[in-house]
């Protein structure tokens, strides 16, 4: 088996040269992507779950474009040629896409960010000729697109934060499974290409404002929770295993107290306090320490949806080699009902706690200054700094580092064909295991009612009262009319007898009611589980939903640079810098793998063991009730029972109208990459109609219903 070789320095190739071949054309028509870059470029059209923050009007830039390009007019896109004068109006719109103007017609459209480069900082050469370049258009899988000429630092413009989707899963979602049409594959949007071929240009350093410039020790405060020191932040170790190399240890981190705010400028918007836990006890070798912790350091902050999205975006430019977990979905209905906003919160708890036990993600720069700065003045003057950062592109693997001779093709090989088919079998096996929970939470809701019914036939049996939704009680009409206790039907003690001062009866009659009024509690019990407890386990399997889908970038890049190594090993010469290259590209594909491998073992372990303690702390409940009922039947408390008459239990009232419709359960909110099932027309219109005239015998309300369920 052929072994990759060892890394090696490569030679930097100058800024300006480009770093793309051209490619075959591609039949496949991204046309609503570009579309969506083009609603998202126009502000009258743009939709946010929160009310959109202030933001001042850009100006446009020089810039000129670098080939030619053939744009459609039906998706408002520009046709441009190698040399052309542009003026960019809006750098990033989304999915790669840029406003720019042509400056020798005034055209306005949407050109990709690739096919131009800004000419601000350009030096006149009269002997310089573009050549007539024309770069092929190929699909894409990622929204953001590094470029080859890098922006000087006047030039650096904030990033717009990305759209996590819809509440319900749109039409897109429902044709392509949560995929979504893009123009280049992950292998160029991460810049694993550009340094596979040519390595890394320097990263230019992101404007600084003028505060920054007044005390060294604001930007220690800012950085308060991760101590790794200048750029270390930036530096990500691979060790034998191929696996990351952790720097601090994992900690926790918990979002909660949401609360409704109104301000003048944005509007109404939800504020959740997110508290960051860290154990300071480690071990003489620098590992965590398993005796048991002390009491954690607190840090508490105030974040609000809109924070979320800017962490995100920014993890994903600074950390294009890894797979981070999709954000939760964006609401434009009634987020701020009780359920959605419990709902989201608990999706915004697990999305940060999936980026905080991540080994690199965990001291990334962003987070810590999104989890520790407290200051409200501190953090309007510190966020401009984070959404200037340029993306990391071909950088991020420049700053890798690992042992020589660390994998093998063959294994790299073997091993991404079966992460694949396993992710995909995991994703596949996950989604049937949440539709059979969803049926078991109402198979419980069911059990509740049944155990009610239960509870009033036998309230009913000890009353002479008959019950509304039973068959038949053997009483008729005219016995109804007349008084019980003269027909024989209860004693003056108002015992089950008719003989009075029976006190067997009036014992037995009391425990009967006991129990009558204990299964009332169990009813109460099935039915809370499956809307608390049970609901928490559902929304957890969330967690571990669609992993191929996650990782389908590394496995893209891992393909692609095996594909780049086998042409590079197999030319003569061999290209050995290329080679050293796509081997710090597996290594991180790989060590993406075994992350993935532990968070399985620990996700699947923890809803499992959190699922059997509910069960179990549910069954003892249930269990300690009907224990309690028991004991009614036997002495001294049976005996007591004789003591004084009995008395009309509370749930003889609803013996004429019984508590047997449950409400609706809360369902889980949908996962960003869910894929609505497309059902035939007479379906919708069956469901349209019960929405109309409110019958129940139709089906659901609404053809979205199951996900605008209370």
């Amino acid at each position: 088996m052929s072994t990759l070789p060892r890394s090696t320095k490569s030679s930097l190739t100058p800024a300006g040269v480009s770093f793309f071949e051209s490619r075959p054309v591609s039949d496949f028509d991204a046309g609503i992507n570009s579309s969506t870059a083009w609603t998202q470029a126009n502000p009258s059209t743009s939709l946010s779950d929160d009310e959109p923050e202030d933001d001042e009007e850009e100006a446009g830039q020089a810039a000129r474009a670098l080939y030619n390009f053939e744009g459609k007019a039906e998706f408002m896109e520009l046709t441009v040629e190698a040399g052309d004068e542009l003026e960019v109006l809006k750098e990033e719109v989304g999915d790669g896409w840029s406003m720019v103007r042509l400056d020798k017609n005034g055209e306005v459209g949407l050109l990709p960010q690739t096919y131009y480069t800004f000419t601000a900082d350009f030096a006149a050469s009269p002997a310089l000729e573009i050549p007539q370049f024309t770069r092929k258009r190929e699909p894409s899988a990622q929204s953001i697109t590094p470029r080859g000429s890098p922006k000087g630092e006047k030039e650096a413009l904030p990033i717009i934060p990305q759209h996590t989707g819809e509440w319900f899963p749109s039409f897109r979602q429902s044709l392509l499974g949560g995929k979504s049409l893009n123009r280049f594959s992950s292998f160029v949007t991460s810049g694993a290409e550009q340094w596979v071929l040519k390595g890394s240009t320097s990263e230019p350093s992101p404007p600084r404002s003028v505060e920054d410039d007044d005390s060294d020790e604001e930007d220690e405060s800012s950085n308060r929770l991760s101590r790794v020191g200048m750029g270390e932040a930036d530096r990500h170790f691979v060790d034998v295993g191929p696996a990351w190399k952790t720097k601090v240890p994992p900690f926790r981190v918990l979002v909660h107290s949401p609360s409704k705010r109104t301000s003048s400028l944005s509007g109404a918007y939800t504020i959740y306090s997110v508290t960051s836990l860290f154990h300071p006890t480690t071990s003489e070798d620098g590992g965590v320490d398993d005796s048991p912790p002390g009491s954690p350091m607190r840090i508490t902050v105030h974040r609000r949806f809109s924070h979320f999205v800017v962490l995100h975006t920014a993890l994903t430019r600074r950390l294009p080699g890894i797979a981070l977990p999709p954000l939760p979905e964006k609401q434009y209905a009634g987020r701020f009902s009780d359920d959605f906003v419990e709902a989201r919160r608990g999706d915004l708890e697990r999305y940060i706690c999936r980026i905080a036990r991540h080994p690199i993600a965990r001291y990334a720069e962003v987070l810590t200054f999104f989890l520790g700065c407290e200051s409200d003045l501190e953090w309007k003057k510190q966020l401009p700094y984070h959404l200037s950062l340029p993306p990391a592109g071909p950088s991020f693997y420049a700053h890798v580092f690992h042992p020589a001779f660390n994998l093998d093709a063959d294994d790299a090989t073997d091993a991404v064909d079966r992460f694949d088919a396993h992710t995909r079998a995991v994703g596949k096996g996950v989604q049937g295991l949440r539709n059979i929970f969803g049926q078991v939470r109402e198979a419980r809701v069911e059990m509740s009612k049944a155990e009610r019914l239960l509870s009033y036939s036998l309230l009913s049996l000890i009353t002479s009262k008959p019950l509304a939704s039973a068959p038949t009680t053997g009483i008729s009409e005219e016995e109804e009319e007349d008084n019980p206790q003269r027909k024989g039907l209860l004693n003056d003690d108002n015992a089950w007898c008719w003989r009075d001062g029976c006190q067997e009866c009036l014992k037995l009659t009391k425990a009967m009611q006991k129990t009558s009024e204990t299964l009332q509690n169990v009813a109460d019990l099935y039915d809370d589980h499956a809307r608390r407890t049970q609901l928490a386990t559902h929304e957890a399997l969330k967690s571990v939903a669609h992993p191929s889908s996650m990782y389908g970038g590394v496995i893209e890049t891992h393909r692609s640079a095996l594909s780049r190594y086998n042409t590079a090993v197999s030319q003569q010469p061999t290209d050995d810098e290329v080679a050293a290259r796509c081997e710090t590209v597996l290594n991180t594909t790989m060590a993406e793998m075994e992350t993935y491998h532990t968070h399985k073992v620990e996700d699947f372990r923890t809803i499992a063991t959190d699922h059997l303690d509910g069960e179990i702390a549910f069954y003892e409940q249930v269990l300690a009730r009907l224990k309690t009922a028991r004991r009614t039947f036997d002495p001294p408390l049976y005996d007591t029972d004789a003591d004084s008459p009995h008395q009309p239990s509370m749930y003889e009232r609803e013996l004429e109208n019984p508590r047997l419709t449950a409400k609706p359960l809360t369902q889980p909110c949908p996962h960003v990459y869910d894929s609505a099932p497309m059902r035939p027309v007479s379906a919708a219109i069956q469901e349209g109609v019960g929405m109309i005239f409110g019958s129940s015998s139709i089906g659901r309300a609404s053809v979205f219903g199951k996900f605008w369920r209370p």
